[in-house]
């Protein structure tokens, strides 16, 4: 992150991908996770099984290019695979909290990958300690796995009992996927915070936080797993059990403002076509005397052209992003921190020069980003720089995966 000292910016949830049934399913699991990139640059891991039914696991900091090659790929073999990319928003950072988590049992090895936030997790997390589990990490995530495990009594059950007795136990925001053997289990939070979509390729199945890595992998969209329910793609094909009898479809804005791509559909609703309507909303509340439109890249784009096509203002491409800036960038003196926003972003001075730019942003957290970035058009000789925000004021902390978890951390 730029600035992390001196800035703040939302960031991007975890993301999950699974391929069941696909000859070749970690190679399609890594094409899966490069298109999830932008919901985690920290950590990525895949756990593949293999036709003996043995699990393995190569999971690492960085990049997904970063912590995968041609060679260690090839020892991942079989046709099912799950994969996560990690921001971290609960337990830190540090290898041993990238995920997919591998846990060896008695009773069948079996993988977790989880998208979210539990907020119950440290009182589980004592309880479960109280009982004698022994963590190895301080992730969240860990929980569910420790709860599917930790009664007894539905040992000689189908996992499935175990796995729904353990999620009515937690609260939170949460996609989860859990591989056996076997098969993958799909499971979603009874509000539907964390999207979580199935497609079909071939004779199997993929499911994914994003319908975008559906359509990298070649996968044909089926359905997106409900609030409340557990989605088990196996050999008999997709069978569904709900877990909560208290659903409702509540999916996190913050995925249509900022997380998702815009080339994904959330809840059967486009992206890109979610942030042009808000853009075209934004000047019927808010117009601006302005000679061109001027969207802060990435996320903003969108609501950027449909505020231009709303107001008949142009838009303008005039601020670029340096897209190879990197995630290990370091700014280890003040002069370099105030440096940050040049070095992400760059005006272009030939379309904003003696201008009055209308500067449309997705979000404000802070606000100290987008003084900058006001001050860096001003620089370029825009002569007034009018900022509005496609998404309503966040005025209160989120404790379900985004991180901005303290009123100190919000600008309203």
């Amino acid at each position: 992150m730029i600035g992390a000292t001196t800035d703040r910016e939302l960031h991007e949830e975890c993301g999950v991908f699974g391929v069941f049934g696909v000859p070749g399913a970690a190679e399609l699991t890594y094409y899966g996770l490069h298109a999830l990139q932008h919901r985690g640059q920290e950590g990525c891991g895949i756990v593949s099984v293999n036709d003996a039914g043995a699990l393995r696991r190569i999971k690492g900091e960085g990049l997904v290019t970063e912590v995968f090659n041609e060679a260690n790929l090839r020892t991942l073999e079989g046709s099912m695979a799950v994969g996560h990319v990690r921001y971290s928003t609960s337990g830190g950072g540090g290898i041993e909290n990238v995920q997919p988590f591998l846990f060896r049992h008695f009773t069948g090895d079996f993988a977790l990958a989880h998208n979210g936030n539990l907020v119950n997790s440290h009182l589980l997390r004592r309880w479960l300690e109280d009982k004698g589990s022994l963590f190895q990490s301080s992730s969240d995530s860990e929980v569910l796995a420790h709860l599917i495990k930790k009664e007894t009594r539905n040992h000689t059950q189908p996992r499935i009992y175990a796995i729904v007795e353990a999620l009515n136990m937690i609260e939170g925001a949460f996609a989860f996927l859990i591989m056996t053997a076997n098969r993958i289990y799909a499971a979603r939070d009874k509000y539907g915070l964390r999207p979580l979509s199935i497609g079909r390729l071939g004779d199997g199945f993929v499911v994914s936080s994003e319908t975008c890595a559906l359509d990298a992998v070649g996968a044909e969209f089926l359905r997106d797993v409900e609030p409340g329910e557990i989605a088990t793609l196996d050999g008999k094909g997709i069978r569904s059990t709900d877990y909560s009898m208290y659903k409702r479809h509540a999916i996190c804005a913050m995925e249509y403002i900022y997380f998702a791509r815009p080339d994904s559909d959330i809840e059967r609703c486009n992206v890109h076509a979610f942030r042009k309507r808000s853009g075209r909303l934004l000047w019927q509340e808010s117009p601006a005397d302005a000679d061109v439109v001027v969207g802060v890249p990435d996320s903003s784009l969108s609501a950027a052209m449909g505020f231009a096509e709303a107001s008949g203002i142009p838009y303008e491409m005039g601020l670029i992003k340096n897209r190879y800036i990197g995630r290990t960038f370091i700014q280890p003196s003040q002069a370099m921190r105030e440096k940050g926003v040049r070095m992400k972003l760059s005006a272009v001075g030939s379309l904003v020069r003696g201008r009055r730019v209308a500067l449309v942003d997705d979000s404000i957290v802070r606000g100290t980003t987008s003084q900058r970035i006001v001050r860096l058009l001003r620089e370029a000789g825009a002569t007034e720089v009018h900022v509005r925000i496609a998404s309503p004021p966040i005025t209160h902390p989120c404790f379900y995966g985004v991180d901005t978890s303290t009123y100190d951390e919000l600008l309203c």
